[in-house]
């Protein structure tokens, strides 16, 4: 078997034994990995202490084709993610960025621009977060777009996802958290787990879903930050059937 490399994002790991960790990885070139790194423990070792949350790193692996682990035979260091010890909503948004790729993504599924989007939040996160440049609730609301839109999961706000139709640019808008989008008041019949947002809600979705960087101009303020959180936080429960753990922790991203 023919060894691989990528770089990678560590979005887990797990003691396997007094040496070993299963380390479950984001991949650029593979998608998400988990693979058993022999020795990952140990001072001296082929990982350099290279397998931290949420670090970037360099790997060599072997591609098990049976259901057994994949084996990490080597990782070399790119960037540390430091905000561990520095901020905590940093952090938190950090472990909602891991939490998001092991959750929405598939093993063995690459999607390179999500994990660019992905080390490019990571990179943010970290090196403003000890003068608070980086608004952290507004880049994970464009993580999280970006994310949905590269896995086809990104809800319509621009027309009825009933009819197609186009809605009203003001006022109350249905959001059909199980149908996937806006919904017009004849659509709206019927429909399970809809909720009734405001228009600057809608508009900052679009905004912040648009792939040009206009989204670092949108001015959010603190009601709509919390509908914006809210919204996004059902729709993902809806989508997954779960509840994502670090939602408890993200009212912070809402202040």
């Amino acid at each position: 078997m023919s060894s691989e490399k990528s770089l990678a994002i560590v979005l887990r790991l797990v003691e396997f034994s007094e040496t070993s960790v299963i380390a479950t990885l984001f991949t650029e070139d593979f998608g998400k990995i988990t693979a058993l790194a022999k020795g990952a423990r140990r001072p001296k070792g082929p990982f350099e202490a290279a397998l931290d949350l949420l670090a970037a790193c360099r790997i060599v692996f072997i591609h098990k084709s049976s259901d057994a682990l994949d084996l990490l035979t080597e990782a070399k260091l790119e960037r540390r993610f430091r905000a561990a010890t520095r901020n905590l909503s940093h952090l938190y948004a950090g472990y909602y960025v891991a939490e998001l790729l092991q959750d929405l993504t598939d093993d063995g599924d690459p999607h390179p621009q999500l994990f660019q989007a992905a080390n490019q939040t990571l990179t943010e996160l970290d090196d403003a977060c000890d003068d608070d440049a980086c608004d952290v609730a507004r880049t994970i609301l464009r993580f999280e777009m970006i994310a949905l839109r590269e896995l086809g999961h990104l809800p319509s706000f621009d027309r009825c996802v009933g009819c197609g139709g186009e809605l009203p640019a003001e006022g109350r808008i249905a959001f059909g958290q199980l149908a996937g989008g806006v919904l017009c008041r004849e659509c709206r019949a019927g429909q399970r787990q809809v909720v009734s947002v405001s228009s600057g809600v809608i508009r900052a979705f679009r905004e912040f879903a648009d792939p040009s960087e206009s989204w670092r101009r949108t001015e959010l303020d603190r009601g709509l930050r919390g509908e914006l959180r809210g919204v996004l936080n059902h729709y993902l429960t809806n989508m997954l059937g779960k509840k994502l753990r670090m939602h408890r922790y993200l009212g912070v991203l809402a202040e």
